[in-house]
Order: structure tokens, then C-alpha cells, then sequence
């Protein structure tokens, strides 16, 4: 298990190695928008990776060009549905206020 801080709520979770963030919101009952479930097709579930990039999944080929589709991107961008924990170390994620998907 692995500790996910949602910002700005600070709410804390634990989080098992695998699971999505978009999954592991979910099941804290965080309300965040996804549109295509999951599917990285809609960009509705983007978040900002404050600290804990190591401890995500790489960016694949089909979130890097969701991303480059959609409003508000910077370096820090990744897609609640696609980013999954590995377990190696914290994650702490921005939620953002506006859904930047298309």
C-alpha cells in the first residue's frame, strides 16, 4: 500500500500497487469527473502530480496525446485513468477545479 494525498482537500489514502488513480478516488468516494470511464478518451479526469512522479506509471502513447488535446497541460498534467501506483513511493495529486477535458 502506498499513501495518495489529494489536494486541496489533504485527504489521505492508501492506495494498492496497480490501481489507477482514477480507481483509487473512486473508492474513496472523491468525486472527479470521467466522462469516458477510464478509457482516456475525454480528458475530464486530468490532475496535477504535485510530488511522486517516480511512484506513477510512465505516460503511454494514448494519454500523451489526450494531453496534447486539452486545456491546462503542463509538466505536472497526467490522466486520473491512465496513471496507475507502483508502490515505490508517495503520490501527492492537485485535483483540479475545472474539467479540462473536450
Amino acid at each position: 500500500m502506498t499513501t495518495l494525498t489529494i489536494m486541496p482537500e489533504g485527504k489521505t489514502i492508501e492506495v494498492a500497487e496497480g490501481t489507477t488513480l482514477l480507481a483509487a478516488l473512486l473508492g474513496a468516494e472523491i468525486a472527479i469527473p470521467h466522462k469516458c470511464e477510464g478509457q482516456a478518451k475525454c480528458g475530464s479526469c486530468h490532475i496535477y502530480v504535485q510530488e511522486g512522479r517516480k511512484g506513477l506509471s510512465k505516460i503511454a502513447k494514448l494519454e500523451n496525446e489526450k494531453l496534447d488535446a486539452i486545456v491546462g497541460v503542463s509538466s505536472k498534467s497526467r490522466l486520473a485513468c491512465q496513471a496507475t501506483m507502483l508502490g515505490t513511493e508517495s503520490v501527492k495529486i492537485e485535483l483540479l477545479g475545472f474539467s479540462s477535458g473536450l
